[in-house]
């Protein structure tokens, strides 16, 4: 869990660099740096970081490890981007129709819109490619490619909701508030799968 913290941190600033490349929009780093410092913050809270470090274990001892674990949380950091950024855009919104007028700093609310989805189409692949990824490390080290493990469970319905955000998107032409919230729900999601299956359901997943 310390580690994957860690790796999880420098993926947020990883996706947010793509963005930035991508949109030219520095302000997103205002949303991207407190992402990237609470998980810093939460990897030093995780019991025993110093005194229970030790090497991993054999079912982990594999070169499907980097591969699973990489596009995992590329998808993950580019779901906390695009959470913060529906955020963002629910709060701009607001404001775009109130008297005050818009924040100056941030973008409109229609670019943070787009950025929300871009961000999205970076995560969701690599959320593929992770299940895909973990379905043949299954194989591999417990002989079966699906389990029906809490973890496996949990990573199913959020990829579930994050292809419903695009169909919706795509077929629908879902747009703004709708997607936003989507985009929120899906990272709460995230969150449960990382955080809630290891901490409070017991599985072949849960490692601390």
């Amino acid at each position: 869990m310390y580690e994957s913290l860690v790796f999880f941190s420098w993926a947020i600033v990883l996706v947010y660099l793509l963005v930035d490349i991508r949109y030219h929009q520095r302000t997103i780093g205002v949303i991207a740096s407190p992402l990237a410092a609470i998980a810093i913050a939460a990897a030093s809270l995780v019991p025993g970081v110093t005194s229970d470090i030790r090497p991993l274990i054999p079912a982990l001892q594999s070169n499907w490890l980097a591969i699973h674990v990489i596009t995992c949380f590329l998808g993950y950091a580019a779901f906390a981007i695009a959470c913060g950024i529906s955020v963002a855009y629910l709060i701009q919104l607001k404001r775009e129709i109130s008297p005050r007028g818009p924040i100056s700093w941030l973008p409109a609310s229609q670019i943070l819109d787009d950025i929300n989805y871009k961000a999205i189409i970076i995560g969701f692949p690599m959320l593929t490619l992770g299940i895909v990824t973990g379905a043949a490390w299954a194989s591999y080290a417990w002989g079966t490619y699906w389990s029906w493990d809490p973890k496996e469970t949990w990573s199913l319905i959020t990829w579930f909701i994050y292809a419903a955000f695009l169909h919706a998107r795509y077929t629908r032409a879902w747009r703004g508030k709708k997607t936003a919230l989507l985009s929120i729900v899906g990272f709460c999601a995230v969150i449960f799968t990382y955080f809630g299956v290891n901490f409070l359901l017991a599985g072949l997943h849960s490692y601390l």
